[in-house]
């Protein structure tokens, strides 16, 4: 699996003009299935979203997790993330997992992270959707599970 996470002051996704997911001050995660994709991968990537230290204390210094800021989440599926353009003009995207898989994956990912007490929304998995942000510093990080 590979997220990308940006810190936000707020965040919105929408579909055919209606929201499907609102956020606060939060983290704002776009995450894509790859096929060799488990539940171990789920696991790792859960753990380190809510543990990883990117939000600021009272010094200014990146010390404090979303747990700890008491943040939301919003998270959006984002196949491209896995799209390979190395080669060519087009990009590749055989990585993917098949869509059922990754929506069956996906949906654990966002069980995995509501089940940290955390509060969550979602975009509408395989559909067109607009995101909007107010980013936060800014802040983004790359994780993959690889």
């Amino acid at each position: 699996m590979r997220v990308v996470i940006q810190r936000v002051k707020q965040a919105q996704v929408t579909v055919d003009s209606t929201v499907k997911g609102a956020i606060g001050k939060g983290l704002l995660i776009f995450v894509a299935v790859a096929k060799e994709d488990s539940l171990t991968d789920i696991d790792y990537l859960t753990r380190k979203i809510v543990e990883l230290r990117i939000f600021e204390d009272q010094h200014g210094k990146m010390n404090l997790s979303v747990l700890d800021v008491g943040g939301e989440l919003l998270i959006v599926s984002q196949f491209t993330l896995l799209g390979d353009c190395v080669k060519g003009r087009r990009p590749s995207f055989d990585e993917a997992a098949d869509p059922k898989t990754a929506e069956d994956l996906y949906q654990r990912f966002v069980e995995a992270l509501k089940s940290k007490g955390l509060t969550v929304a979602t975009g509408e998995f395989r559909a067109m959707m607009d995101v909007s942000l107010i980013n936060d510093g800014p802040v983004t990080f790359i994780l993959d599970s690889r």
